[in-house]
């Protein structure tokens, strides 16, 4: 059974393990990666945002964050599963209770970065009603897609 648990001091290391892990697979960890990912109270929680971990066989194997880009607006980042335990529906667990947070919490807008060759990440926010928008430049060097919904 897969349970979703709510960030705590003594699971902050979580965050980054799990980050590294697929940056380090697919791209490269950037300074504004190590920060947030090193100091997870402030550069997330402490601004508003929240982190979520999915906890399998007593084990974090997942984590997910709500960052607060204005009154309105959250961005569904810092999201990633280990290795071990593909193929569980994680992913889709943890963006669905992210979804469920927001609509519970009233805001109106979750927004996310990826990189077209994450297509399964792609086709699973699409599935779930997030569409693209313009993309800003100069936040993170791996970002080529901006999604967005409308809750």
């Amino acid at each position: 059974m897969i349970e979703i648990i709510l960030f705590s001091d003594d699971l902050k290391t979580h965050i980054k393990t799990l980050n590294y892990e697929w940056l380090e697979k697919y791209f490269r960890i950037e300074p504004g990666d190590e920060y947030s990912l090193s100091n997870p109270q402030e550069a997330i929680i402490d601004k508003g945002g929240y982190i979520f971990y999915a906890k399998y066989d007593d084990e974090i194997v997942g984590t997910a964050s709500l960052l607060k880009k204005s009154d309105g607006v959250f961005e569904l980042g810092k999201m990633a599963v280990t290795d071990r335990v593909k193929g569980k529906g994680i992913g889709t667990i943890l963006l669905e209770y992210c979804l469920d947070f927001v609509k519970e919490k009233g805001i109106p807008k979750l927004i996310l970065y990826s990189n077209t060759r994450l297509t399964s990440a792609l086709h699973l926010y699409k599935k779930y009603g997030f569409t693209e928008i313009p993309l800003e430049s100069g936040l993170y060097e791996r970002a080529d897609i901006k999604l967005e919904k409308v809750l």
